[in-house]
């Protein structure tokens, strides 16, 4: 709690007159975007960091798995803990006592509350504080969603000792290897990790322009940073009251289906929750933010790549594939909907075919007969196939030669400067990760065999996890660190566990989640201790903050989950809730939906010789050829420079938020980060530089808090408004024909029958 650092620093602040030339980064986005020097006297072990990190933790976890069950799950990001913690961070030390005191035990050690302004390393410590239990953004810990669907959606149960060190393990397991692996992806100049330079310049625009600078430099006076935040965020708050409660159907607005209130195709077409959402816009920030994070941090180019893929998809393929080709029986289910379905067109019983034990009923599942899928969530798994082989093709042709001669030079070059600070500090033992590793692996052990009624997965099938997530952590972190893409291997892990043990859902879920998260969290990691890298912030500091930062969060995802599991009657049951009720959980429903084909029924049954989407598999030899196609153009004809900027994982991943994600929130994505980051960026630049990310902030965080005091104030009494814009029994969208099947005799309530 003092202000002197874990470690004492051992060499004075390096001026940027000292640096060679040599020792400059290879990369020139890293020279121009990262400081070249480090002040070593600046703490960073300090009260503020300490109050402001566990409290923007908290606040954060809280929000995040708050906001995972409902419709619109908005996730309240790092930039938003970075530019609200600043203005509080510069209050503490204008008001906290500056006296300097002694700690028994602590030698001759000064601390004090106040050891002087509010610094930029403080602020990174913070940022990664609140972040730290959440792999790439997502918001909660991924474990979470395995205490969710065994209560909500197997009506099951499981303790919260076991839902604890389920959620913990899987968060920490990744750290203990990635520690060992930090001299081959962190200290090396060439592995760069593009993600971390957008922090490090928000970091830069907030700390190194604020002081004194209230003009462009054209003499124009302008609002401070601060004073439009709060202004924003007010405004933010008191808006978000309208489309959440006064006025839900501002939520989608689409007004083809009010057009045609009595025309199922115009309703699947213009529905922007339940259709492909042609026209469907929104007020509601939440909408515009949720599944795809801010559009207002998203760069244009990359929001020009989704926009391609996203038309291709949903105005392309799924038109033809519905309504021309009949894909898979596709007008016997709705066109849009991440539920799954019998042959005739009803909701398939899950329940029906789940023994107590969670485990697959074959007699009743004989009687229900094959898993069916809608059109579009058929095709998002193909698609999905394709993304993954077409990522590691296109990593391969268009970036193997730079990601080979980087990693060379990374074991053959000299170090840079950054390196070279950052040996002011006493770096982190080894053991430190060795034991993390060992300690994790024993309790993850440890719970596979004493509670393994409650998650399923036998000890052999948690060592393969690891081992496969190990195995594939370092290529993955290179490919990141130089690429900035990251293959997944959510689909992978689940899918082998399905080929090798089926009939187990949660066993299934508990493997991918072991496979999958811990390597996440690992390459997490590793671009967090990047980013402290740049930032010179002593490694020891970086460890514990993460570390505790994770377990803080993961603690507080699952209170706020069962909280929330056990006060709202059936939540995440979308057939039983009210008509405008927000706790669907769509991410939940698509986790469970997962557990269903891939543990319960098995891949063999969905998409092998049992299943009718055996056809899909093609789509891995497709994504795997699709890049070698461009690359080979590419080399036909080299003057076409249009040829290389086809980015096929893009194109291809454009809609992988689809399902749970819906239209409209591509709609509204699309457009509003075309505003921000084309218009306003290329003929506003000088507001667009100053505001732009804090105005991102500063929705975020209006909506977040009116959100919790709506559910406080009004949600836990059910007190509803009767009109037709919020009726609780009335679709608040207005589309309700757009779930309806077109397929002749099929019969599904609320539906005409052709």
């Amino acid at each position: 709690m003092g202000s002197v650092e874990i470690e004492a620093p051992r060499v004075n602040t390096l001026e940027n007159g000292n640096i060679n030339e040599d020792e400059e980064s290879p990369i020139e986005e890293v020279r121009l975007t990262v400081p070249n020097d480090d002040d070593s006297s600046l703490s960073v072990w300090t009260f503020r960091m300490w109050f402001l990190g566990v409290l923007s933790c908290a606040l954060l976890s809280f929000l995040n798995q708050f906001f995972a069950y409902r419709r619109e799950p908005l996730v309240i990001t790092q930039i938003t803990v970075q530019v609200a913690t600043l203005p509080i961070g510069r209050f503490m030390a204008a008001v906290l006592p500056e006296t300097k005191f002694h700690i028994p035990g602590f030698g001759k050690r000064e601390f004090s509350f106040n050891p002087g302004p509010f610094n930029m390393k403080e602020h990174v410590l913070i940022s990664i504080f609140a972040n730290a239990g959440s792999a790439f953004g997502n918001g909660s810990a991924y474990a979470v969603g395995i205490v969710t669907i065994i209560k909500a959606f197997y009506n099951s149960s499981i303790s919260f000792l076991a839902g604890w060190l389920l959620i913990v393990t899987t968060q920490v397991l990744g750290y203990g290897w990635a520690g060992l692996l930090r001299k081959y992806v962190v200290e090396p100049a060439h592995m760069w990790w593009p993600g971390t330079l957008v922090q490090i310049a928000l970091f830069r625009t907030l700390h190194e322009k604020e002081n004194g600078d209230n003009t462009d430099g054209d003499n124009k006076k302008r609002m401070s940073r601060s004073k439009f935040f709060v202004i924003a965020m007010t405004g933010s708050f008191l808006w978000y009251s309208v489309p959440d409660f006064f006025f839900q159907s501002l939520q989608s607005i689409s007004w083809v289906c009010w057009a045609f209130p009595k025309s199922i195709t115009a309703q699947q077409l213009g529905s922007g929750f339940s259709g492909l959402g042609f026209g469907a816009l929104t007020l509601d920030w939440s909408v515009v933010a949720s599944f795809l994070f801010s559009p207002l941090i998203c760069p244009f180019f990359a929001i020009v790549n989704v926009f391609i893929g996203y038309v291709l998809i949903i105005y392309i393929v799924m038109p033809i594939s519905y309504w021309g080709l009949n894909v898979y029986n596709a007008r016997t289910f709705p066109i849009f909907s991440s539920h799954l379905f019998t042959a005739q067109g009803q909701r398939y019983n899950t329940t029906a075919i789940v023994t107590k034990n969670l485990e697959i009923d074959l007699v009743q599942y004989e009687k229900q007969g094959r898993v069916n899928l809608s059109s579009f969530f058929a095709i998002t798994y193909g698609f999905g196939f394709a993304t993954i082989a077409a990522t590691l093709t296109h990593v391969a042709l268009f970036y193997g030669r730079e990601i080979y001669n980087r990693y060379r030079a990374s074991k053959e070059g000299k170090e840079d400067v950054h390196t070279r600070l950052m040996k002011k500090y006493k770096d982190i033992p080894s053991w430190w990760f060795h034991l993390l590793l060992a300690l994790t692996i024993i309790i993850s052990l440890l719970l596979c065999i004493f509670l393994k009624d409650e998650v399923q997965m036998p000890w052999w099938a948690l060592i393969f996890a690891a081992a496969l997530a190990f195995i594939f952590t370092l290529p993955v972190s290179i490919i990141t660190a130089t690429t900035n893409q990251t293959p997944g291997l959510n689909i992978i892990t689940e899918y082998i566990m399905g080929v090798i043990w089926p009939g187990r859902p949660i066993a299934n879920v508990c493997f991918k989640t072991y496979g999958y998260m811990s390597m996440a969290q690992a390459i997490s990691f590793l671009s967090d201790f990047k980013l402290g890298h740049y930032m010179k912030i002593p490694p020891r500091s970086m460890f514990l903050v993460q570390l505790i930062g994770t377990i803080l969060a993961g603690t507080v995802n699952l209170g706020v989950a069962l909280w929330l599991l056990d006060s709202i009657d059936n939540i995440c049951q979308d057939n039983l809730l009210p008509a405008n009720s927000p706790w669907t959980c769509p991410s939940d429903r698509v986790f469970f939906d997962a557990s269903v084909i891939w543990g319960l029924v098995g891949p063999k049954r969905v998409f092998g010789s049992l299943g009718n989407y055996g056809a899909l598999n093609w789509f891995f030899l497709g994504g795997l050829l699709g890049p070698v196609v461009v690359w080979l153009l590419h080399k036909k004809f080299p003057k076409q420079s249009w040829i290389p900027l086809i980015n096929l994982p893009v194109l291809l991943g454009a809609t992988a938020s689809m399902p749970p994600a819906t239209p409209v929130n591509y709609n509204a994505w699309i457009l509003i980060g075309t505003i921000f980051n084309f218009f306003v960026f290329r003929y506003r630049k000088k507001w667009w530089q100053r505001y732009n990310y804090i105005l991102s902030a500063a929705l975020d965080a209006g909506v977040a808090f009116m959100a919790v005091l709506i559910y406080v104030s009004l949600g836990i009494e059910n007190k509803n408004l009767h009109w037709w814009g919020a009726d609780p029994d009335i679709d608040p969208e207005h589309c309700p024909l757009a779930y309806c099947p077109t397929a002749k005799g099929v019969i599904v309530d609320g539906c005409p029958v052709f």
